[in-house]
Order: C-alpha cells, then sequence, then structure tokens
C-alpha cells in the first residue's frame, strides 16, 4: 500500500513588521520540519514592501482562486501585517485553508488591551494595566505595582517595551518610545513571579504541553534574551506544585477558547510566590526557530516537530472543511 500523498504546503514567511528576520528563520525551520515530514513545501516570503514572492516570481492572488499548486498556507509570520488578522483575512478571501487562529482570534490576542479587556470580562487574573490617552491614566499607571513595563499594544518579541522605575518623566519617555511603534499602547503592573509558558494544539479539544520555566540572566525577557544563543534557558517541565499546574493548564484552554483560536497558540503565564497564576498574553503564531519554545514544549510533550507540524496542517484542513459546511 503506498502512503497517502500529503498536501502541498505554503511556508509564509517575512513580513512587514519588526519581526521580519526572525519570521524568516522560523519560516525556514517549519519548511525543513515538513519537508522531513513528506509534504511538498513552497516558501513564500513577504517582503517589507508587503510584496510577496515564491520560487519562480511573485505570487498571484486571485479572490476565491486560491494560490496556485498550493493545498494550504502556514503562516510564520509575526507581529502586525501577519499575526494581527490582516494575513488570515487575504488567505480567506483567496479561499486557501491556513494554520493557525482566523481573522478575529488573532486580532483578538495580538492586541494587548483588547485581550487583557476581554480576560477582565471573566474575571481572570492578570497583573492590573492602563491604556496610555485615556483618562487620568498618568495617575492611574503610576498607582500600579512598580516597576512599570511600558509596551506597544500590538507587537511581539519584546520590541517597544521599556521598564520604568522612575516618575512621570521617564513614563511619558517610554510612552513615546512605545508609540514610535503602535498608537495604542499599554502601560502594566510588574509581576514578580516565574514565567510559566504552555503549548497548546487543537481546535474543538485542544490539548496542552507540559509547562516550562523561561530562566534568564538579564534583567528580564528582551529581544535579546529571546533571541541570542544561550542567553535563556528552558526548564522543562517547570516544578509546578500539582495544584498550580492543572490551574495554569486549564487556564489556557479557558483563554484560548474565550478568544476563538485555533491550531495553535502559546500562552504565557507569571506563577506568584503564593500559587496565585496570571495569565500575561496569548501568541497564536509563536516563534518556531530552533530556540523557540512552543515546539521545544511539545517535542518534551512526546510530539515530535515533524508530527507537530503535520499535526498543524491536519487541524487547518479540517477547520476548512468544517467552514464550508456553513453557509454564512
Amino acid at each position: 500500500m503506498t502512503d497517502p500523498i500529503r498536501p502541498a504546503v505554503a511556508v509564509l514567511e517575512g513580513g512587514r513588521s519588526s519581526e521580519h528576520e526572525i519570521s524568516l528563520l522560523s519560516g525556514k525551520a517549519v519548511a525543513a520540519g515538513l519537508d522531513a515530514a513528506g509534504f511538498r513545501v513552497t516558501e513564500i516570503t513577504v517582503g517589507r514592501d508587503g510584496r510577496w514572492n515564491g520560487p519562480d516570481g511573485p505570487v498571484s492572488l486571485l479572490p476565491g482562486g486560491g494560490i496556485d499548486q498550493v493545498d494550504v498556507v502556514f503562516p510564520v509570520l509575526h507581529g502586525p501585517f501577519g499575526e494581527d488578522g490582516s494575513v488570515q483575512g487575504a488567505l480567506e478571501t483567496v479561499g486557501v485553508p491556513y494554520v493557525g487562529s482566523d481573522v478575529l482570534a488573532s486580532a483578538v490576542c495580538m492586541d494587548k488591551l483588547t485581550l487583557k479587556r476581554l480576560c477582565r470580562s471573566q474575571g481572570m487574573d492578570q497583573v492590573g494595566f492602563v491604556e496610555v490617552g485615556t483618562e487620568d491614566w498618568v495617575a492611574q499607571a503610576l498607582a500600579l505595582e512598580g516597576p512599570l513595563w511600558v509596551k506597544p499594544s500590538r507587537l511581539g518579541s519584546s520590541v517597544g517595551i521599556t521598564r520604568v522605575e522612575g516618575g512621570e518623566k521617564e513614563l511619558l519617555d517610554a510612552v513615546a518610545e512605545a508609540e514610535a511603534h503602535d498608537p495604542r499602547v499599554i502601560v502594566e503592573a510588574n509581576s514578580g513571579g516565574r514565567e510559566i509558558e504552555v503549548s497548546v494544539l487543537g481546535n474543538r479539544a485542544p490539548e496542552v504541553s507540559v509547562p516550562g520555566e523561561i530562566v534568564i540572566d538579564a534583567e528580564w525577557y528582551d529581544f535579546d534574551s529571546k533571541y541570542s544563543e544561550g542567553a535563556m534557558r528552558l526548564e522543562v517541565p517547570a516544578a509546578l506544585e500539582p495544584e498550580v499546574e492543572r490551574r495554569l493548564r486549564a487556564l489556557a484552554i479557558e483563554v484560548f477558547a474565550l478568544a476563538g483560536c485555533s491550531g495553535m497558540a502559546r500562552c504565557d503565564f507569571f506563577v506568584e510566590s503564593d500559587g496565585r497564576v496570571l495569565l500575561n498574553e496569548v501568541n497564536t503564531i509563536p516563534g518556531f526557530t530552533d530556540m523557540s519554545v512552543y515546539a521545544r514544549l511539545w517535542e518534551a510533550s512526546g510530539l515530535a516537530y515533524p508530527d507537530l507540524l503535520t499535526r498543524l496542517v491536519e487541524l487547518a484542513m479540517d477547520r476548512a472543511r468544517e467552514a464550508g459546511t456553513h453557509s454564512f
């Protein structure tokens, strides 16, 4: 009996955001893993100018007509214009299945302010936060537990983040730095808790990996700590009390469903010294480089990298088939 023919998968990498280079590294790793799993793989690079180029030149997108010789798209675009629902919308218009969350879930999780407000409406524990520009925001921000963290609301990889330990002037300077990246800026309170992450995989019945703890020598988990060789250690499985781990896993599934995620997500938490679990953020397109946490946690859970990528492609096709049963 011959093996079934694997779908043709296009890995979408690069992008217009400041995370372009990281996305290229993630894309190369995904393409190699899909090739090892037996898929027919094409790499499509999105330039900083927004142009899509495949191995034979520019890629044409025909609304309703798919992408030539592509069955599934695997977006590995980080940040704006890729992780925020915009590319997902383009792929929906073109009519091709794609890995990961849909337009709405991608947009909700990309915007820290929107996700945090959604979680607050459901009573989920998280650090305090303030939106810059709202009424009396400076006083509210300075009243949060410091040091404060000033962040662009819709960026990842710790781009544009500033730690603030002083008063109003330092806060305003940090806001100006964040606003250079995004007009929506969030100020968050500090958590002295341990940074614990889990990977989520699935559609309507998601699974959660073993948790891993981020251990760094730097003052905080900044861009260099995430992507410099040896700057971050992932201790997996994280040493947690059984009840804390149970709560953390349950919260990951709860927020995955609440935000409407599908396919994959990496959920980041703080675990306080008293055992409280605080949600930090949800990444719908986590990194896939050799140092990235998402796949490493699944590997520690017994799911090898090529098998993980296979599951993700299958989940994308399952979701597309289910969507096709609705008339809208």
